[in-house]
């Protein structure tokens, strides 16, 4: 576990170095943003990069405590003592799939306050400030379920622009689809104004069209909505701004509301994934390390161990972008490459141990 901690502090540092300095780079076009903001936004970030090196921390770490023991043949005395390597082996892996446990469960929750702050002010002092809602241009499309006149359906919304303040949203040229359970069109709403407030959406100057009726004069209507202004810029935040305990009730809100929930599901996914990733590490790293040095090739066995490592490394964030773009189930994405090196992980240590 010092091994392991030592490596993840060493190389968190190097990576907020790089980081800071890449900020530094960006704001120097920006002359709000001084150097004391752009060192808060790359302390911020320290828990987040903290959680992507972590598996590649259990394996360097993993790997220098096995060499180490194997140079000064505890190992050997070990396996002459009658235990095996499936014996000594299963409190370090243990120890990481703890560590991976810990880091999903009780830094999760301060990693995603500390990037949503971080988040924020890059958007404040390094972008252009538009903020979530300057995605398509400012339009908003969300889908939620319907209150009045059919609890069954939903209503769609599409707004042609839109700004937050505070607790409160405005939106402009507002257009509402309402739809009944088996989505067949029951009412449209074209109001000027809406604003979303109390739970209601406020529409101004409405005027309402009905199958078999003629429209109404305009007047003010009220829609009732479970959606609040920081729910719907969250559904546009980077999943790396939630904690795992409040992913699931976020992800079922995305799915009622309409909005895509990709992303959210395979940051959740991933982030249950991890134990069992640290735990692969760990087994990779002892099957890199435990060679006898009488044998010879020490130094290509770590070499090989560290290239492996960083190849699993790299084939989980490539499945993670394939199941971004949908090509991969959320699950299966976030699972396949744990699983699929913890298995030739164990392949590897039964050929060293059973030959």
């Amino acid at each position: 576990m010092f091994a392991v901690l030592s490596m993840l502090a060493a190389l968190t540092l190097l990576v907020a170095l790089f980081d800071f300095i890449e900020l530094l780079r960006r704001s120097v076009t920006r002359p709000d943003a001084t150097f004391a903001i752009v060192a808060e936004i790359a302390a911020l970030r320290l828990p987040w990069v903290g959680m992507e090196i972590l598996p590649f921390a259990v394996l360097l770490g993993a790997i220098i405590v096995f060499w180490r023991l194997t140079r000064s043949s505890e190992l050997v005395v070990a396996r002459a003592a009658g235990v095996s390597a499936w014996q000594f082996l299963a409190v370090p892996t243990l120890g990481a799939i703890l560590l991976g446990v810990g880091a999903t469960a009780a830094v999760t929750p301060v990693s995603a306050v500390m990037m949503a702050r971080a988040e924020s002010l890059e958007d404040t002092y390094l972008q252009n400030g538009g903020g979530p809602m300057s995605l398509n241009g400012g339009q908003l499309w969300l889908r939620q379920s319907d209150r009045g006149l059919d609890p069954q359906g939903v209503a769609i919304l599409h707004a042609l622009s839109v700004s937050a303040h505070g607790k409160e949203l405005d939106a402009k040229d507002v257009s509402i689809f309402r739809l009944n359970a088996v989505d067949q069109p029951i009412q449209r709403i074209d109001a000027k104004d809406a604003r979303l407030a109390g739970g209601n959406w406020v529409l101004a100057q409405a005027r309402t069209l009905t199958p078999g009726h003629l429209p109404d004069a305009p007047h003010t209507l009220e829609l009732p909505t479970d959606l609040t202004v920081s729910r719907v810029q969250e559904s546009f935040a980077p999943p790396d701004t939630f904690s795992v305990w409040t992913l699931p009730g976020f992800i079922r809100l995305l799915d009622r509301s309409g909005f895509s929930s990709i992303r959210h599901r395979l940051h959740f996914q991933s982030l249950l994934a991890l134990p069992l990733l640290c735990g692969t590490m760990c087994l990779l790293g002892a099957g890199f390390s435990m060679r006898p040095q009488r044998r010879g090739g020490v130094a290509r066995m770590i070499g090989s161990g560290v290239a492996a490592g960083f190849a699993l490394f790299v084939v989980s964030k490539l499945a993670e972008e394939f199941g971004m773009s949908g090509a991969l189930p959320p699950m299966l994405a976030a699972w396949a490459p744990a699983a699929s090196g913890l298995m030739l992980s164990v392949a590897l240590l039964l050929h060293l141990e059973d030959g």
